[in-house]
């Protein structure tokens, strides 16, 4: 019993290091939907591996009404997982999830057709995965790993890393230093990037024709 209350405190006080305008616990309990979804999912997952499939997957629906947040019963969460907002966030069964992870409005950590087995995403401890995104498949994201706005993730994201874009791509991984507070404003967009390079190389291969014109001349 201690255990599962420390569990929830947890729950709680995760809350106020992530946002910055949760002011009491007071405030957090009673008008925070990503803690309730949490705590409707811990009841759910509860009953689920007592093999009370039909009623945890009942109580999963209600917790889908009252938070706009789907989380199927047989998902596995950790300790001190924020769910910001969490309105649209939708979790898979044999999804698995670690510790002091941060997942925004919007996001999908689902799977990619009809295939048996583990087929949701596995990710691992201080994850942050920012609005829109959708994690498909039976894949690992790694430790201290960014997932940006809007990004669809299809394959194995290392730890320490930054992800971005449709299909996804690592723009950011060991060796090069890691910002630990996503600016979702300011992430690096790797297809303006190479249009860049085009650009530049066109740009080039302008004047050296021009060039070689000139001297013709």
């Amino acid at each position: 019993m201690k255990k599962k209350f420390q569990t929830l405190l947890n729950d709680i006080d995760v809350v106020f290091d992530q946002d910055p305008a949760a002011r009491s616990r007071f405030e957090v309990v009673f008008t925070y939907s990503g803690v309730h979804a949490i705590w409707m999912h811990r009841f759910a997952h509860w009953l689920w591996k007592k093999k009370f499939y039909f009623i945890g997957r009942l109580l999963s629906q209600l917790n889908r009404f009252i938070t706009g947040v789907e989380i199927h019963p047989g998902a596995v969460i950790g300790q001190r997982v924020f769910i910001d907002h969490g309105m649209g966030v939708v979790i898979g069964e044999t999804c698995e999830i670690g510790n002091n992870v941060t997942i925004y409005q919007g996001v999908t950590l689902g799977g990619t057709g009809k295939e048996k087995g583990k087929r949701h995403p596995t990710v691992e401890d201080g994850v942050l995965i920012a609005s829109g995104a959708k994690v498909l498949g039976s894949f690992t994201i790694g430790e201290n790993a960014r997932i940006g706005a809007g990004s669809v993730v299809l394959n194995e994201v290392p730890a320490n890393s930054t992800v971005v874009g449709i299909p996804g791509k690592i723009v950011v991984q060991d060796g090069i230093k890691v910002v630990k507070s996503l600016n979702h404003h300011m992430l690096p967009d790797p297809v303006a990037d190479k249009l860049k390079e085009l650009e530049d190389e066109i740009s080039k291969l302008k004047k050296e024709l021009g060039q070689e014109r000139k001297n013709n001349s």
